[in-house]
């Protein structure tokens, strides 16, 4: 079923054999991974140096966590063991279960993820399952324990997501935020030393079970396949760090999420199974700034287990071809951990791979520090255009809710623009903010005539950039009200949707972000703003390196790297690496998108726009325009607006729990016309330029005549909202 390049399961990793504190001069008897290794080469005094570096570089994030820390996580999970067999226990009497057999019935908490992993951070999230025996049904878990669960005095903010594609109970037990999932096994009993690794425990479970079975499983077998777990832990942190810092930590946005990371690293340990921490961060961005996506990376060769259950393998599943960064679980039924990654979140990744790159370069030379590594890249200067998102509720429990419910579907935004042929790029920014008090009470006093409410308000931002072209014409109307459709009809569903929940879509451009961001946030973020190349810029100038067959840093490297390139070639080349035997293999290269920056220029004397404005509908006095609608107005130039006209134009869609029906959401059919003044400076005057009542149209534009403007006024881009 799956393809054996190598032979023998394809050698893989090389690798170093045994845990830390082997003998550096044993030789490694332990092979892993889908090829062999780069290096066997032990590593050097300077190496080690370098890792020295990187720990004590590391400390001041708060990745590492104290002993008297580490001790209360183990007490936690003791009292949420102990819950859990008590509460097995009186389900089986309640069920008429004779006491003496439900005292043998056990049930245990299992732990996965970071915490697993041993590369958890101070205060961070634990990730556990609760295995049941038969017995006990998914009912009884969502029900009598949840119950259980909200009576305990260390448990607060404890709420159910039963319709989650993997179900799970939240909550904060003793100040620690806990993700507890559920699997009833097909067993009689579950004894304290059972191993979930067993590929025949699977058989006639439910699919859900089997979900939330695989986040244990396949964190024990990423422990299992890395030479050395001390090097590898060290190594996670500090990309998970530079991850997290560099906006491309979020599996639900469409990055790659922990188990992503840690297999990348996994799979780096294998390629160098003698290599320090310090070498294996420079080799992972080495190895995956040329990995030629969509070739999947996989650990091991995929385990012949039929048990009736999907696997992913693009032979067979036709969806599977289309996924751009795969990377594969190691554990049955193998999944694809990166099946969100979007063109635009591919194109952010491989930038940062390739700066990444370039940074180590510098590290490993001593050109610079570990710090330079984890400084946050400036996203708010990098582009001039936006849209923010605001998610706002009434209280705190529904706004917990509420913006779960939209972070989550924000990856169908970003393919949504992606699909208008006009955007190059839809960059969202992970991080969620708060809204900036300066115009909290502003946007309280509007949204209910002048009288304050207590509203909660969280904003994300997605950076556009758009295609270079002439008298440019953007609709994003389709893609915004599909958007906040599906939100809406999601929240419906599961009956989330509360009254005062309310979604709002807005184009800002650059200058404006003041109005929703802390200017100090601003201000630091344009004093950390590095060379100021785009996207497109730095991914041709990558291209460019890769051409001349150079390493993107000194030239010392260069000749170092050059063998491990020709390896890497030959490895990608023969076998198809660790790839499948008809699965495509056509190799992703980094495509160059346009720079937003350049779209080209507008006098103010050539008005080429047309607001045509209801304003019944429209406050065109004040700062922002609002429909009450569930489309979007978006793309404006990064230039001081006119004071007469909107500063911004946004899109509200407001959703009345109490009244809901299929016109309570009312959409206005008026169509504005934006001209972008893209390549003016920023201190140009213009913006948004309402016109005469007959628009004038591109051709009119075009021709050449008197009535043109001056030479130094370029293109035009234009956005339709309707």
């Amino acid at each position: 079923m799956w393809s054996a390049s190598n032979g023998g399961g394809g050698g893989g990793g090389g690798g170093g054999g045994s845990s830390s504190g082997t003998n550096p001069t044993q030789s490694n008897t332990r092979t892993l991974g889908m090829t062999s290794a780069i290096s066997l080469a032990e590593p050097k005094p300077e190496d080690i140096q370098k890792t020295t570096e990187l720990e004590k570089a590391l400390e001041p994030y708060n990745v590492f966590e104290a002993e008297s820390e580490l001790n209360h996580r183990m007490e936690i999970l003791a009292k949420l063991n102990t819950l859990v067999k008590q509460w097995v226990r009186d389900v089986s009497i309640s069920k008429n279960m004779p006491e003496a057999l439900a005292e043998k019935l056990g049930g245990k908490i299992y732990t996965f993820g970071s915490y697993r992993l041993g590369v958890h951070h101070k205060g961070a999230d634990i990730d556990a399952l609760c295995v049941a025996p038969r017995n006990i049904e998914r009912a009884d878990y969502f029900g009598s324990f949840f119950e259980l669960l909200k009576k305990q005095p260390e448990v607060t903010e404890c709420r159910a997501v039963e319709e989650a594609f993997v179900p799970v109970i939240k909550m904060n037990f003793d100040g620690i935020e806990i993700d507890l999932l559920f699997a009833r096994l097909a067993l009689k009993e579950i004894p304290d030393n059972f191993d979930l690794r067993d590929d025949k425990l699977l058989k006639n479970l439910d699919p859900k079970s089997v979900r939330s079975l695989n986040g244990c499983r396949v964190t024990d077998e990423i422990l299992r396949l890395v030479p050395d777990i001390d090097n590898f832990r060290l190594a996670l942190r500090a990309i998970k760090l530079w991850a997290k810092k560099h906006g491309i930590y979020s599996n639900s946005l469409g990055y790659f999420g922990g188990v992503s990371w840690a297999m990348l690293v996994a799979r780096t340990c294998q390629l160098y199974p003698n290599a320090v921490a310090a070498t294996l961060v420079h080799k992972f961005f080495l190895v995956f700034s040329r990995w030629k996506w969509p070739q999947p990376v996989l650990l091991k060769q995929p385990d012949t287990v039929n048990l009736g259950f999907q696997v992913w393998d693009p032979r067979v599943n036709v969806q599977d071809r289309f996924h751009l960064m795969p990377i594969i679980t190691p554990a049955y039924p193998q999944q694809n951990s990166t099946f969100n990654v979007s063109s635009s979140t591919r194109k952010v990744m491989l930038n940062e791979f390739n700066r990444g790159m370039q940074i180590t370069d510098e590290i490993m030379l001593s050109k610079a520090g570990w710090d330079k590594l984890f400084e946050a890249p400036s996203f708010f200067f990098k582009y001039r255009h936006f849209i923010v998102l605001l998610v706002t509720s009434n209280n705190a429990d529904d706004h917990l809710e509420w913006c779960g419910l939209v972070e989550s579907k924000i990856r169908y935004l970003i393919l949504n623009l992606e699909r208008n042929q006009h955007i190059n790029l839809a960059h969202v920014n992970p991080k969620c903010f708060e809204q900036h008090e300066q115009n909290q009470t502003e946007r309280q006093r509007e949204s209910d005539g002048g009288r304050a409410l207590a509203t909660l308000c969280s904003l994300w931002f997605i950076g556009l950039e758009f295609e270079r072209s002439e008298n440019l014409n953007v609709d994003l109307t389709e893609s915004i009200q599909s958007f906040t459709d599906s939100v809406h009809k999601h929240a419906v569903h599961i009956k989330l949707l509360k009254d005062g929940m309310k979604i709002e879509a807005r184009h800002v451009r650059r200058k404006q972000l003041s109005q929703y961001l802390d200017p100090n946030l601003l201000k630091r973020e344009r004093k950390n703003s590095d060379s100021g190349l785009t996207i497109s810029s730095i991914a041709a100038a990558a291209a460019a390196a890769n051409t001349s067959g150079g390493s993107v840093g000194g030239t010392t490297l260069r000749k170092r790297h050059s063998s491990e390139h020709l390896h890497l070639a030959t490895v990608n080349k023969k076998g198809r690496n660790d790839s499948f035997e008809q699965s495509p293999s056509n190799a992703s290269s980094q495509s160059s998108s346009s720079s937003s920056q350049g779209a080209g220029s507008v006098s103010a004397a050539n008005n080429t726009s047309v607001a045509s404005v209801n304003t019944t509908n429209h406050n065109i006095s004040g700062s922002n325009e609002n429909l009450n609608s569930s489309s979007s107005q978006t793309a404006a130039p990064d230039v001081e607006s006119s004071p007469a006209e909107p500063s911004s134009t946004s899109t509200t869609t407001s959703y009345n729990h109490m009244n809901h029906n299929d016109s309570s959401v009312t959409s206005t059919n008026n169509t504005t016309t934006l001209v972008l003044d893209d390549s003016s400076s920023e201190a140009t005057s213009g913006g948004v330029v309402a016109a005469p009542q007959t628009p004038t149209t591109p051709t009119q534009t075009a021709n050449p005549g008197p009535q043109q403007p001056p030479p130094q006024a370029q293109t035009a881009t234009e956005v339709v909202c309707s």
